[in-house]
């Protein structure tokens, strides 16, 4: 029978069914959804369930309330958030943000209406989550949540030092503070001991080295420092307070609110504000975690297991899994067809975090939770962070984590009640200790708002959460609207040239000061005005219009410098009184071909070149530190005008705009039938555009970089240069190296040539410049390191593609052979082929530029200083890829073939 031929036929009527009959042209009906359980989300619902059953305990016991209420939000946060919230791993419970609120309202309403308080606030959450305001909770400072936490986390530690030291804590913080050393006159030794030897265990056990410690630390240490506590508490025979679970037909549930409306009213909104914050910057912060953790696939974790806090994430959430498994990498904007590496298959993809389903998810877990009894709930960091760690995939994990807390607490009763409270105590006063972030107070103070985080922390601490979150916010709004209307205006003179100069941001309430130091300079005189700030309204504006008509009418000459203004004003920038309005070019703009040369284009180029022009550039001039490219940290001291980073010393670093207003080119033209045209009839005498932006860029650095790199300039003249590294990479021109490494005079000892190639030695070159800088680099400026750079879209690597045999040898091509190797090891099937992590190269020229990094780095090694050094351990190769198009950088990793994403580093301030 042959092949062809089916061995049974059958009727349509006899073996479709129903289901899978439909018209030829419509779409298929959608396969049947089946419910999976990956072995990730299992094995992470473990060990989040691991360190959320002590740590619901503990929050329940500094709150005051009964502890099943703990084990109660914990499931309900699990269950009902995990379904409907929309961060799938953010993992929501009891949450220590929320202690010192809780415990409040349950010393001054009691348990039953404290729980409908928490379905009230839940209530609230679902409003607003339909009116979709969700991001809106995240224009809140950091400052203010920083601060915030770090009060509650002040207050629940001092409060549980009480019961660590085998007493009872007091109702506010500063009772406590008072009643401390009569309690440390009667500490219980016994409570000590145990709340010591739990403070230890969380201490150490993070912390166990060497392979052993690798595969202990999977177990949390939360778990094993309250095991630990619990189990010699029970071989010592200590006589201490120890958990009480009542039966669970004797749990509260909730009742009516009773007391004062205002009273109610103020605590559900404090309930609704701390949890609706807590978690969205919670969800923000998974993303993230998520991001990171796509990024770099098996990566180490961080030696001492713990996270960062909810509102360590920005306001701005980082991208999510990368698309590998989803859709193919794309060439310039087309599909590229490209077989995945020998890897194992990617992790499913993740989504990013709905904010507006999260807080309907949250609101209508804090209705069920409070409806049930249990504490108020919010997105918890701790839980949330190891949920990502332990490699959670989807929603299942926080799901079944609040499965297992639900058996836990039916079942393990007995031994709940094994558990000391001061264990419990000393937990959850680690747990406030760690939410006073040292990186988050070196945070703002790097931003100038240490006063906001001290007055919201001393508020929440001596006042109250909501206090002090109001005392931060006002605090915050003044600070800001000072620096809007804090500019200071100066006027010198020198040389002849009068110059006014404005820091800050000029608005209406400047415009006093600054007309009269306007009118400070006489008339006739060179005036230079330099405005260093990113905003000028239309009073300021006007009023710097007006001075220079009357000052140039006068006989006088206006330049205007600084920072573009431009940013927020809906008037055109304040050109030379000589030169075409419609220009706006700034230092940055070489790298767009300078297209101030308006009179060239169309209408449209016009409307689109100043459209690009008005857009805010995070370059100018500036002081930077010099960055290594092959470690990421800074090791040059030199200064010079990076675009990377440039912080000023007058505007927060987010406001560094730089651009020259007054750096523009003038070129005459007229208006022809066709559009504008260039002017043929240009005068002999004057320079060609080339020539204009030559002597523009000279004029814009002397007058704008040159005073502030000429003090390190002045010493690279006196020591001599003691660059860190060799650069070697191409002569394109969209290769800018001290941009793509953020470095400055004296960090990088860098050679240029046509495809960034190594001749090797002791070949008949005709030219041993190469070498030459190679031996000069290595044994006489000692270099560390030589980073090979190659680059997307280059012209030599595309011309050896190219090349027809028997072609005249020119200068180029004579040039071009030392690539012939680098053409011949991708030629080479048996060598593993060079490519980019996640993805193989885009086509053949990629390939080549590519292959020809990691050969020219064997030509690197084969010369012999570089032997020398390499043996010697002195210097190190890095292989480098740039792609042009993505403006993303790509290095070399151990294994020889594989370019990957340079993970971002924090660089101190």
């Amino acid at each position: 029978m042959s092949a062809c031929v089916p061995t049974r036929t059958t009727e349509p009527s006899e073996s479709a069914t129903p289901e899978r009959l439909h018209q030829p042209h419509s779409p298929p009906p959608a396969p049947r959804r089946r419910f999976r359980l990956a072995g990730a989300d299992v094995s992470a619902s473990i060990a989040v369930f691991l360190i959320a059953l002590p740590l619901s305990l503990g929050i329940a016991l500094a709150t005051g309330a009964p502890l099943q209420a703990g084990l109660v939000a914990a499931a309900v946060g699990g269950l009902v958030a995990g379904r409907l919230g929309g961060s799938a791993l953010q993992v929501s419970g009891p949450a220590a943000g929320l202690t010192v609120v809780t415990a409040d309202l349950i010393h001054r309403y009691g348990w039953r209406t404290t729980c409908a308080i928490t379905v009230l606030a839940g209530l609230a959450q679902l409003g607003l989550g339909c009116l979709r305001v969700a991001r809106t909770a995240l224009a809140v400072s950091p400052a203010i949540v920083h601060g915030m936490l770090a009060g509650i986390g002040v207050t629940i530690a001092v409060a549980q030092l009480h019961i660590v030291l085998g007493g009872t804590p007091q109702s506010s913080v500063l009772a406590n503070l008072l009643a401390l050393p009569a309690q440390v006159a009667a500490v219980r030794p016994a409570a000590l001991a145990v709340s010591s030897l739990t403070l230890a265990l969380l201490l150490l056990w993070p912390r166990l080295p060497g392979r052993a410690g690798r595969l202990l630390r999977k177990v949390p240490a939360a778990l094993v420092a309250v095991s630990g506590a619990t189990a010699v508490a029970a071989l010592a025979g200590f006589t201490l307070p120890r958990v009480e679970l009542p039966s669970w037909s004797s749990h509260a549930l909730a009742g009516l609110p009773e007391g004062p409306a205002l009273g109610l009213v103020a605590a559900v909104l404090t309930i609704t504000l701390v949890c609706s914050v807590q978690s969205l910057l919670g969800a923000v912060a998974v993303d993230k975690l998520v991001a990171s953790r796509a990024a770099s696939p098996g990566g180490p974790e961080p030696a001492d297991g713990t996270a960062s806090g909810p509102a360590a994430a920005g306001p701005a959430a980082a991208a999510t899994a990368s698309p590998t498994g989803t859709a193919p990498p794309t060439v310039n904007g087309s599909a590229a067809v490209t077989a995945p590496p020998a890897a194992s298959p990617s992790p499913p993809r993740v989504p990013r975090s709905d904010l507006d389903r999260e807080l309907l998810g949250q609101g209508a877990a804090n209705i069920v939770s409070g409806a049930l009894g249990g504490l108020p709930i919010a997105g918890v960091a701790v839980r949330s962070s190891a949920n990502v760690r332990a490699g959670a995939v989807s929603r299942n994990s926080t799901m079944l984590h609040g499965v297992l807390v639900v058996v836990a607490a039916l079942l393990m009763v007995p031994v709940l009640e094994f558990i000391p409270l001061a264990s419990l105590a000393a937990l959850v006063m680690a747990v406030g200790i760690q939410m006073v972030s040292l990186h988050h107070i070196r945070t703002v103070t790097r931003h100038r708002e240490v006063l906001v985080y001290a007055v919201t922390t001393l508020g929440v601490v001596f006042l109250g959460v909501l206090q002090g979150v109001a005392l931060g916010i006002a605090l915050a709004v003044a600070t800001a609207l000072h620096r809007l209307a804090h500019t200071r205006i100066t006027h010198d003179e020198r040389e002849g040239v009068h110059h006014v100069r404005v820091r800050g941001q000029l608005t209406f309430l400047a415009v006093p000061r600054l007309s009269r130091a306007l009118h400070l300079v006489p008339h006739g005189v060179p005036a230079v005005v330099e405005l260093d700030g990113s905003f000028m309204d239309h009073a300021a504006y006007e009023t710097l219009q007006d001075w220079q008509k009357t000052h140039t009418a006068h006989g006088g000459t206006v330049e205007f410098g600084g920072r573009r203004p431009g940013l927020r004003i809906a008037e055109p920038v304040i050109p030379h009184a000589d030169e075409d309005a419609d220009c706006r070019c700034g230092p940055w703009t070489p790298w767009r071909n300078h297209q101030c040369d308006l009179t060239s284009l169309t209408p449209a180029d016009t409307n689109d070149a100043d459209r690009r022009a008005d857009t805010p550039l995070a370059t100018g001039t500036g002081t930077g530190t010099g960055t290594d490219a092959s470690t990421g940290t800074g090791t040059g001291t030199g200064t010079g005008t990076n675009a990377a980073s440039v912080e000023s010393t007058d505007l927060n670093s987010a406001d560094a705009r730089s651009a020259d207003i007054t750096d523009v080119a003038h070129v005459a033209g007229e208006d022809t039938d066709e559009g504008r045209t260039r002017d043929t009839d240009r005068k002999e005498t004057d320079p060609p555009p080339t020539t204009h932006q030559l002597v523009r860029g000279i004029s814009a650095f002397q007058r704008n970089t040159a005073p502030l790199v000429r003090d390190e300039l002045e010493r690279l003249a006196r020591e001599g240069q003691r660059p860190s590294q060799l650069f070697l990479t191409c002569a394109d021109s969209r290769l800018v190296t001290s941009m793509i490494t953020s470095s400055g005079p004296g960090d990088l000892f860098v050679v240029r040539n046509v495809g960034n190639l190594v001749p090797l030695p002791g070949e008949d070159s005709g030219d041993d410049s190469v070498a030459a800088a190679i031996e000069y680099a290595v044994d006489v400026l000692e270099v560390r390191s030589i980073t090979v750079c190659g680059h997307s879209g280059c012209g030599a690597m595309q011309a050896l593609l190219n090349a027809e045999p028997g072609a005249a040898h020119t200068p180029l091509k004579r040039w071009l052979r030392h690539g012939l190797p680098s053409l011949e090891r991708m030629a080479d099937d048996s060598r593993p082929r060079a490519r980019i992590a996640g993805r193989a190269a885009a086509d053949a020229v990629e390939q080549l530029c590519l292959t020809n990094v990691i050969q020219q780095l064997d030509h690197l090694r084969a010369h012999a200083s570089v032997d020398r050094a390499l043996r010697a351990g002195a210097l190190e190769l890095q292989g480098m890829y740039f792609h042009v198009g993505e403006a993303q950088a790509y290095l070399l990793t151990g294994e020889g073939r594989v370019f990957d994403h340079v993970r971002p580093v924090d660089v101190p301030a």
